[in-house]
């Protein structure tokens, strides 16, 4: 939840994403954050409707709770991911470790992590002293295939006095900016750097579910203040969201008819790019569209059309454009 610079009504929720790579993704699981202050007033928690029972719950314990549900209905997860206000909470990160989750969770700067020889560094001082700059200890690969291609970092992997834990760096090719990955790999598990970045990268396609969220289907246009109402909302949400996405991924490879990528810098266009599959926004447009007419009938499938060519076109371009940087990576 973003500053308004005002007083403002927010609801400010923990969700739990399922991501598939190269198939799909979407919202399976949510739970609204209450601040203390509003469950201990008595005439606040009337006005809202909260449930008597309802206790005071950091972020990181909601998601403890997201994921008990999860494993209580049989789901499985390779590797958990989270922003820094999860990795930084310890709870969470001892109940995944108890139930031998591996996990990929970003950290601050300042999180403490010991290193082999047994001192206590803050992450950025273990950059410093046991990566240094640019030029030594790091490796360029990819966080994970986008639209216009390949999102290509430079990473560092720093073990730590656990042989279970490492720190995973990742540094800004254009910026230098770095983030900070605290991982965990069961025993029995491989602890290998291409599973680690992998994971580390599968955080867009959940933003990109608060996008498709938000921005197709209402996810941030709750108007409600009781509990039960914005829950509802919040479900419905996820609901169409999770049917669109489900639609994308069967459709997937029936609905892509985009040209081969480029393989050379200077390579011409082609002169039909294709088109690009459905998208989980253009599934939703069509479903509304088959309920609601006010347009001549073929004009939702034309528009479409020319939409899904267009994304084509760019993609290759894009692509062929990011040639240039890659072919510099490799050399």
């Amino acid at each position: 939840m973003g500053c308004a610079g005002r007083v403002a009504n927010g609801i400010n929720t923990v969700h739990l994403a399922y991501v598939r790579e190269r198939t799909g993704h979407a919202l399976i699981a949510a739970r609204q954050w209450i601040p203390a202050e509003q469950i201990t007033d008595p005439a606040t928690a009337g006005r809202t409707g909260l449930p008597a029972d309802t206790e005071f719950r950091t972020k990181g314990q909601l998601a403890i709770d997201l994921c008990t549900q999860a494993y209580a209905d049989e789901l499985t997860f390779d590797v958990i991911c989270g922003d820094e206000v999860y990795g930084n909470c310890t709870e969470l990160r001892e109940f995944l470790e108890a139930r031998g989750q591996a996990y990929v969770l970003r950290v601050a700067s300042t999180f403490m992590v010991r290193t082999p020889s047994g001192d206590r560094l803050t992450c950025a001082q273990a950059v410093d002293l046991l990566v240094g700059g640019a030029g030594r200890g790091w490796q360029v690969r990819s966080a994970g295939a986008g639209s216009k291609g390949h999102r290509w970092y430079a990473w560092a992997w720093i073990a730590t006095a656990s042989p279970r834990h490492h720190l995973l760096v990742r540094r800004h090719l254009a910026t230098g900016e770095l983030a900070f990955h605290y991982c965990f790999v069961p025993e029995g598990q491989p602890a290998v750097v291409s599973r680690l970045v992998r994971a580390a990268g599968l955080r867009w396609p959940v933003e990109e579910c608060f996008e498709f969220g938000k921005d197709h289907f209402g996810l941030d246009q709750c108007q409600a203040r009781l509990h039960d109402a914005i829950a509802r909302h919040t479900v419905l949400v996820m609901a169409a969201l999770a049917v669109c996405a489900v639609t994308a991924a069967q459709l997937r490879h029936r609905t892509d008819s985009q040209a081969p990528p480029p393989t050379t810098p200077d390579q011409p266009p082609p002169a039909e790019p294709g088109l690009i599959p459905l998208t989980v926004p253009e599934i939703g447009r069509l479903l509304a569209n088959a309920l609601h007419h006010p347009q001549p009938p073929d004009h939702a499938l034309n528009w479409l059309t020319w939409r899904r060519r267009h994304q084509a076109r760019a993609r290759w371009h894009h692509k062929r454009t990011r040639l240039n940087h890659e072919y510099a990576l490799v050399n």
